[in-house]
């Protein structure tokens, strides 16, 4: 609760502190469902050979770039229930430079991680998110390039996981197929992953991974879309994963 009354709490100040926004734009809020045939959490096969499921609700706050989303997930199957979490985020999205060709993209978000099943001290975490992109800087159009930072810490003093702290970044580029018969553009991507102390010792501090994906939209109404994804993972530290690894994730969204 105290996590939700913080995101509530950010909501109310930011539209009290942009009342003439808050009256010319609306409140955006979507639903999405999400069905993972695998959890690839960082590299890491998070819940074994089980699927996840998400259900998620994200606030985009009358168009300033500040948004909330809380989310639940869960293994498709049994004997993962101390992973059951909770996630709570708050988040900024904005462009720099506009019209010019370093034109920078970029999302900002904080995540607290709850373990719900679990004492509070056991797993529960804090995350930093940074994604950077780049969609003019390249002379082909619709490639861009794109990077993302994380980095992730206990909770709190003391916590039995305190010894997670560490950094991923990620290098990668995006790609807009634009197809005759298809509504949405069919989005390629390719990056590789630096694992930089991030989940502790167990985790060498190398090149982890490279995932190929592949994905689009369909819109079904015009408020609900479904949106899937085909990824291929290739391994580079057996630390991470001892395999390659194929997996899917399909997403139903319903946007007010």
């Amino acid at each position: 609760m105290y996590k939700v009354s913080v995101l509530l709490i950010v909501a109310i100040s930011l539209s009290a502190a942009n009342p003439v926004q808050a009256e010319e734009r609306k409140l955006g809020v979507t639903l999405d469902f999400t069905y993972m045939s695998k959890w690839l959490t960082r590299g890491v096969e998070g819940y074994g050979q089980q699927g996840a499921i998400f259900e998620t609700i994200n606030l985009d706050l009358w168009g300033t770039g500040f948004g909330t989303a809380v989310s639940h997930q869960e293994a498709t199957a049994g004997g993962w229930v101390a992973k059951e979490r909770f996630s709570y985020d708050v988040y900024y999205r904005n462009s720099l430079f506009n019209n010019e060709a370093y034109q920078t993209d970029y999302k900002i978000r904080w995540r607290y991680k709850n373990y719900s099943r679990l004492r509070r001290t056991k797993k529960n975490a804090q995350e930093w998110k940074a994604d950077f992109s780049w969609p003019k800087i390249l002379p082909i159009k619709n490639l861009t390039p794109y990077y993302t930072v994380y980095y992730e810490c206990a909770a709190g003093r003391n916590y039995d996981n305190r010894d997670i702290a560490g950094w991923l970044h990620i290098f990668g580029l995006g790609y807009d197929l634009n197809m005759p018969k298809f509504p949405k553009p069919i989005h390629l991507s390719a990056d590789a992953a630096y694992r930089d102390g991030l989940g502790g010792k167990k985790y060498d501090r190398e090149w982890s991974y490279a995932t190929f994906g592949i994905s689009t939209q369909f819109k079904i109404t015009d408020n609900i879309c479904f949106v899937p994804e085909l990824y291929q993972q290739l391994t580079m530290d057996p630390s991470v994963a001892r395999r390659d690894i194929t997996y899917c994730i399909l997403t139903m969204r319903y946007k007010f």
